[in-house]
């Protein structure tokens, strides 16, 4: 059962929405990523742990109902409503004696193997943990896509023997601890009657053999923490602060799924463009002769230089459109680019340029 604030742990409200709980989540897990120097492990996982319940509107809705007496999805207290208080079940057991043949020390581990399904979880087997990290791309990355790899540290499948933490060429024989089963069946007593609990096999990772050699590298473990290169693909059009998912690139546990990893994208701004949706905005300086009289302009485009008509008696902040030459949507379709025409004021005119602006006044112009 979770005796948890999740909440608290985010550093938001009950009435937080999920950008909320996105952000805060995306602030604390840079924080206390192991990887940095001042990370904190165990105060990632208590993060990652809180974000994957409240961004969840089922699980989140349970945890809202039952608060922190929630098990997980169990249900209420595990069927058994209105139990509280000591160990979460709210009778009072001072007055049992040890003689009796019970365990008080241990009988909240007892109910939380009993509601949970053990050690090993309702499945039998304990996914690795998702991880975080963050990607600087620029502008123009972003906009058209861009594959990258990286350097990351972490808990991976040992390379030598693929997870198995076998040594290459030895026979797997049967789990001693489990014989074969994957998993150990204990029964329990306590003062509602005996408990019978199946837990994952810690011997063998639920599997039911085990190497007759262990791998040298990992020492059977299967997984060891290293550094690996990741490649990552960022699609096109990719917003500063999303999110690329990459299935089963998190921490790796032996005998099971590893996590995910979630890299946050960070678009460095681009000096001319900025991006409207999938359409691309910018802005024009033209002389004021040029929007009287008409002319063309030469700009550069994230796609490379074009040229651009401006229209005779063009009026300030007058956008021209160009088709085609946005953010791709898709199927060989692309946003347009969005010209924000801004008019350039002389500062001071000439006798003959004073002249002429006094004709043009004349003529109410």
């Amino acid at each position: 059962m979770s005796k948890k604030d999740y909440y608290e742990i985010l550093g938001v409200t009950k009435g937080a929405t999920k950008d909320d709980i996105k952000k805060a989540f995306h602030k604390l897990a840079h924080k206390y990523h192991p990887d940095k120097n001042a990370g904190d492990d165990q105060k990632f996982k208590e993060v990652n742990e809180a974000y994957q319940v409240l961004s969840d509107e089922t699980k989140r809705a349970q945890y809202d109902q039952f608060g922190q007496s929630w098990n997980g999805g169990a249900g209420p207290q595990g069927g058994f409503g209105g139990f509280g208080g000591q160990n979460g079940f709210g009778f009072d057991f001072s007055g049992f004696q040890n003689g009796q043949g019970f365990d008080m020390g241990d009988l909240g581990d007892i109910f939380s193997e009993f509601f949970t399904g053990g050690a090993g979880g309702r499945n039998g087997v304990q996914r690795g943990r998702d991880i975080s990290t963050e990607l600087d791309v620029s502008f123009s990355e972003a906009v058209f896509g861009v594959v990258r790899k990286i350097l990351l540290t972490k808990t991976s499948a040992c390379a030598t023997c693929q997870g198995s933490g076998a040594k290459e060429g030895t026979k797997m024989e049967t789990c001693k601890k489990c014989n074969g089963k994957g998993q150990i069946h204990e029964t329990r007593r306590s003062i509602l009657g005996s408990f019978s609990t199946n837990r994952l096999c810690d011997e063998c990772s639920g599997r039911g053999e085990v190497p007759k050699e262990k791998c040298a590298t990992c020492h059977g473990n299967g997984v060891l923490r290293k550094q690996d290169e990741i490649t990552i693909t960022i699609p096109s059009g990719m917003g500063d602060g999303e999110m690329v998912r990459l299935t089963g690139m998190g921490e790796a546990v032996k005998g099971a799924p590893s996590g995910d990893l979630y890299i946050k994208i960070n678009v460095k701004p681009h000096p001319v463009f900025k991006r409207q949706g999938h359409d691309l905005a910018m802005n024009l300086e033209v002389k004021l002769s040029d929007a009287l009289l008409g002319a063309e302009y030469k700009i550069e485009t994230l796609d490379g230089m074009i040229t651009v008509k401006i229209p005779e008696g063009i009026s300030i902040n007058e956008i021209l459109r160009v088709k085609e030459k946005g953010v791709p949507l898709g199927r060989g379709k692309r946003g347009d680019l969005m010209i924000a025409l801004k008019i350039k004021m002389p500062k001071k005119l000439s006798r003959e340029a004073r002249k002429v602006v006094e004709e043009l006044k004349k003529e109410g112009i």
